[in-house]
């Protein structure tokens, strides 16, 4: 059954720059559809075609009758004195009111209890128990759960929760409104992975159709069945999720490519010949004349095929600081509350060359402010940082600010950084900042293409400890790959805070979990450590593994560094062997002491064989990398 059909929708905002110009989609029954394109590309605009806040220039729309269609990009406006609990309440709305009818009509039957108001209830009863009106609490508390909204912030007022709070509730009453369609409009944006995972799991059981306009892969990949990618306003279609996406647009662009080449190719062989053609005609061949007159004609008509393109890759790099020495961070004994509560407390951790480390965490846990702590601009409650000193850190923070927003961006790359206005333009151009666009002011920026100027001016520092707090957020997919790339390219320590699983899975060799007051510490992918968690979960792993063994951390690209990298890797190695060797020292003597604990012994008796294990294999990784350099010496 189609749910959605729309065709030939035409929006222009301004004269002569059409938004959507000929976009056509159906959506079916329970479809999961992803909606991709760059910021700017028209994907909120169809969802506001489609709520009918918006009226298409040309084209139709069309919705399946009786169908509920909620959006959750739009945060309604409810009255001042409205707590998160009222706000929620109102998904149950027509319930209540159901309610109220069952209520008059059984006072009404104690005086008239005719067939028809006995029928009239019966259907009614019947209305209000499978649309679940006995069981509404249950319901609000399983949401409210799965979304981290807690006792205490269900009783706060409506007005006074952030933007990113009050996304959060409207999505929560959007589910507990049962609608057959939901719109989704980046709805992982202001959600923690806890929150995010629990909404795909909701996704998974709904029976109603989704569209959602996303920029977090992940979640495409789990949730859509088939993607819609808004281009030049029209609408190209990708049946399967965000991976087969990936893939089926780099085929369809080589197989354009080819296409073009091969008729580029025809084009030249005609032009030749045409040529020749008229050679012959000055001769007095009139007959030939006519034949080059000809073919010129469709040499034209075989030119309105355009060559493809696709957008330009980040062309800056970050300058880098060599590292030396053995720790670029120790972290002993840090504590940090805040607002009467305890962020954590004891944190003991240590960062050697080459880490790159995902700082994960709910909304709230203390993520940033332990971000600030380590740079220097948060004090802490107790214990100490310790930075190499030879580490040079660079900072991007969650929120952008510039001192002055009023400039334009040439003129704050020329006060911030020491070069000419031809090397501040060539180095905007480099993030996708051209042409009159550099002039205008830093203000009128976005929020994704600040934290883009902010990129662009830390990348021209020279640093080995790169420290990001979601350097993803607002970004669209392209966007995002620009930030990727250039972190791919980077051969320093890195320390990011991030909801991006993605972006996680494609740089953390390390992972630290803040929660409950203090940081688990676990050498692996992100993968690595939710397999890792749910193993733990289900009682097979003792809680103290929470961190294994040191281990050389995961090689990620980088940029090819002759012997200079290779002895980089070597140390690395050493350093890992040597700490699992003292590691291994450490649990021999706790074994002892733990003599008469059989259970415990056990415990530690299976770590020191998986640690054995692993010893063995960074051995092995140690004298391959030793191996290489001594071969790149020569």
């Amino acid at each position: 059954m189609i749910e959605i059909q729309m065709t030939g929708l035409v929006k222009e905002f301004e004269v002569g720059r059409r938004v959507l110009d000929g976009f056509s989609l159906q959506v079916d029954s329970g479809e999961r559809v992803g909606l991709l394109g760059r910021n700017g590309a028209g994907k909120t605009t169809i969802f506001r075609i489609l709520t009918g806040q918006v009226e298409p220039d040309e084209g139709t729309v069309a919705t399946a009758p009786g169908k509920r269609l909620g959006l959750i990009s739009q945060i309604p406006v409810y009255p001042p004195q409205d707590r998160v609990q009222d706000v929620l309440e109102r998904a149950f709305a027509p319930l209540r009111e159901l309610e109220a009818e069952l209520g008059r009509l059984a006072a009404q039957m104690g005086q008239d209890s005719s067939p028809q108001v006995l029928e009239r209830y019966d259907a009614l009863s019947a209305a209000f128990e499978a649309r679940g009106g006995y069981d509404t609490q249950t319901r609000l508390n399983k949401v409210c759960n799965g979304l981290n909204i807690d006792a205490e912030m269900r009783q706060r007022l409506f007005s006074a929760l952030s933007g990113g709070e009050k996304t959060r509730i409207n999505l929560a009453r959007l589910i507990l409104e049962d609608t057959d369609i939901l719109l989704l409009d980046e709805p992982t944006n202001h959600l923690d992975l806890k929150a995010t995972e629990w909404l795909e799991e909701y996704l998974e059981q709904f029976s109603g159709t989704v569209l959602a306009i996303s920029h977090d892969r992940w979640f495409l990949d789990k949730v859509v069945k088939r993607v819609v990618e808004v281009h030049d306003g029209k609408a190209e279609l990708y049946s399967g999720n965000y991976s087969f996406y990936v893939e089926e647009k780099e085929r369809r662009y080589q197989e354009r490519l080819r296409q073009y080449e091969k008729e580029q190719a025809k084009i030249a062989q005609l032009e030749q010949a045409a040529q020749q053609m008229r050679l012959w005609a000055f001769q007095g061949n009139d007959k030939q004349y006519r034949r080059a007159i000809h073919m010129e004609r469709r040499i034209e008509r075989m030119r309105t095929t355009d060559k493809p393109t696709r957008e330009r890759k980040l062309t800056a790099r970050f300058g880098e600081r060599e590292f030396h020495g053995d720790e670029a961070v120790v972290i002993t004994g840090l504590s940090k509350s805040f607002g009467g509560r305890e962020l954590f407390s004891g944190v003991n951790l240590e960062v050697a060359g080459g880490e790159r480390i995902a700082l994960l965490g709910d909304n709230g846990a203390g993520k940033s402010t332990f971000l600030k702590i380590l740079l220097g601009e948060e004090p802490a409650d107790g214990g100490t940082v310790y930075l190499g000193p030879s580490i040079r850190a660079g900072y991007l923070p969650q929120i952008i600010h510039f001192d002055r927003p009023e400039r334009n961006l040439v003129d704050t790359m020329l006060y911030a950084q020491n070069c000419s206005t031809q090397q501040a333009r060539d180095r905007l151009a480099a993030f996708h900042f051209r042409g009159e666009e550099v002039f205008k002011p830093v203000s009128a920026l976005s929020g994704g293409e600040q934290s883009r100027l902010r990129l662009c001016m830390l990348m021209d520092s020279r640093i080995n400890l790169l420290i990001l707090d979601e350097p993803t957020n607002h970004l669209d997919i392209d966007s995002r790959e620009w930030i990727e790339q250039a972190v791919a390219e980077y051969g320093g320590n890195l320390l990011f805070v991030s909801h991006d699983r993605y972006f996680i899975e494609k740089f953390a060799d390390r992972i630290w979990m803040l929660e409950d007051g203090g940081i688990t510490d676990f050498r692996g992918t992100y993968r690595e450590f939710r397999a890792w968690r749910e193993r733990r979960a289900q009682g097979k792993v003792a809680p103290k593994q929470a961190a294994p063994t040191p281990e050389l951390p995961k090689e990620k690209p980088r940029r090819p560094g002759g012997t200079k990298e290779l002895e980089k890797q070597v140390r690395a190695a050493e350093r890992a062997v040597e700490k699992a060797e003292v590691r291994l020292d450490e649990l021999s003597q706790e074994m002892e002491q733990a003599a008469c604990d059989y259970l415990k012994l056990q415990e530690l008796y299976q770590q020191r064989e998986e640690l054995e294990d692993e010893l063995a294999r960074l051995y092995t990784q140690w004298e391959q990398l030793a191996a290489q350099l001594e071969e790149a010496r020569g």
